[in-house]
């Protein structure tokens, strides 16, 4: 018998009281600053929380210690969130202290089990949409003795490190892997000696403009398409099948890629993820969206996708982009940008080697992606577990 089910069956056997959260924990919203405000300051020691993911900026004053839970009230409403440092809490955000009979920590994994909830209970008939405190008020948690929630923490504090060790190393093995692939690729010092031709791209291709294809046009299946906004957000490198389909009317009205084609997308909202590229290496030919540019070529396809993930092609975009609000790569940019063109066997060596890199920092079904999946889940499995008691009763 493990230490928890032994704390369980000596300190609560029956099961444990549920009270309303607002009965022993104080729920405090933080003070206003606004984003001016914190750009002005220009720089801090402490973040500034919104209730986000990430800090509204840093000021160099806190109103709140580290160690502390926290619950979007705006924005991303309802998110909960564990601030490791002293912070200022603004006041688009609660802050959450319980009373002694509630650890904090404990308080924090019982919250995240309830995300899903906290989220139903977000008023969207408001602009913005907000989530009222009374809401937060009124969950029911379960209160077990502190030993049992104390020996919970331990052993969920456990896959949460975990987690976050595989986080760190993943972190490192990509910036290893772009440093890799950046020296690679620039023929300079790791590929010293090898025999490349600059050429532009127009030499080795021809660019097409798709044309039409919009969300509202997609089905459950028929003929596999991507819409540009998908290859920033949904494709890696390459792809040999699509997340979307269109019907076979819609795709006669669109241009089309084929098999070793790339499909750019020239829209974007940034710089980033203007000119993001993946190879197209499935068998059928796809519909491609307006906002995009399929180059057909004599190359490696695997190989080119590469170039577009550089640094070097990261500063040459920023250099070529146009537009404000929405950024567009040009097609004379593409077509005047020149390469490095190795002979196709260099171009196959080059790519076993960063596909490798690939599977191990990106590929959601193996290396470090899929094993910080399987750890989440693991630890979502478990909290679900750990934190459902049978209940003796509830406080009115």
């Amino acid at each position: 018998m493990s230490k928890l089910q032994e704390l369980i069956r000596e300190l609560c056997p029956e099961g444990v009281e549920y009270k309303k959260l607002g009965e022993i924990c104080e729920i405090k919203r933080g003070a206003r600053i606004t984003k001016a405000q914190v750009l002005q300051k220009r720089e801090g020691k402490y973040p500034v929380i919104s209730g986000g993911m990430n800090p509204l900026g840093y000021l160099n004053d806190f109103n709140r210690d580290e160690n502390t839970i926290t619950i979007a009230k705006y924005g991303s409403a309802g998110f909960v969130n564990w601030q490791k440092e002293k912070f200022w809490a603004n006041d688009v955000c609660y802050s959450l202290f319980p009373q002694k009979i509630l650890n904090n920590r404990f308080l924090y994994y019982i919250l995240c089990n309830n995300q899903d909830y906290l989220y139903q209970l977000v008023n969207r008939d408001a602009i913005p949409y907000h989530l009222p405190q009374i809401h937060i008020e009124k969950l029911y948690i379960p209160v077990p003795p502190l030993e049992v929630q104390k020996e919970i923490v331990r052993i969920l504090d456990h896959f949460t490190n975990l987690a976050a060790e595989l986080q760190a190393e993943l972190q490192a093995r990509k910036e290893q892997y772009e440093y890799y692939r950046d020296k690679l690729l620039s023929f300079s010092v790791v590929n010293e000696g090898v025999s490349v031709t600059w050429m532009k791209m127009s030499e080795i291709g021809t660019f097409i403009r798709g044309n039409g294809l919009q969300k509202k046009d997609f089905t459950e299946s028929g003929v596999p398409c991507i819409h540009y906004g998908q290859i920033y957000t949904h494709y890696g490198t390459f792809a040999s099948k699509t997340k979307s389909f269109v019907s076979e009317e819609t795709a006669k009205k669109c241009k089309k890629a084929h098999k070793g084609d790339l499909v750019i997308a020239s829209t974007s909202e940034n710089v980033e993820d203007v000119g993001k590229t993946v190879a197209w290496l499935g068998e059928e030919d796809i519909a491609i969206s307006n906002h995009t540019l399929i180059f057909s070529h004599n190359q490696n396809p695997k190989y080119l996708s590469y170039l577009f993930q550089t640094e070097w092609f990261a500063k040459y975009k920023k250099r070529k982009a146009v537009g404000v609000k929405v950024i567009d790569i040009p097609q004379k940019a593409l077509e005047d940008l020149c390469i490095p063109i190795p002979s196709f066997t260099e171009q196959e060596h080059i790519v076993s080697i960063l596909d490798k890199f690939e599977a191990l920092v990106n590929d959601l079904t193996e290396g470090l992606p899929a094993e910080i999946a399987a750890v989440q889940e693991q630890y979502e499995y478990y909290r679900n577990k750990l934190l459902s008691f049978p209940r003796t009763k509830i406080s009115a």
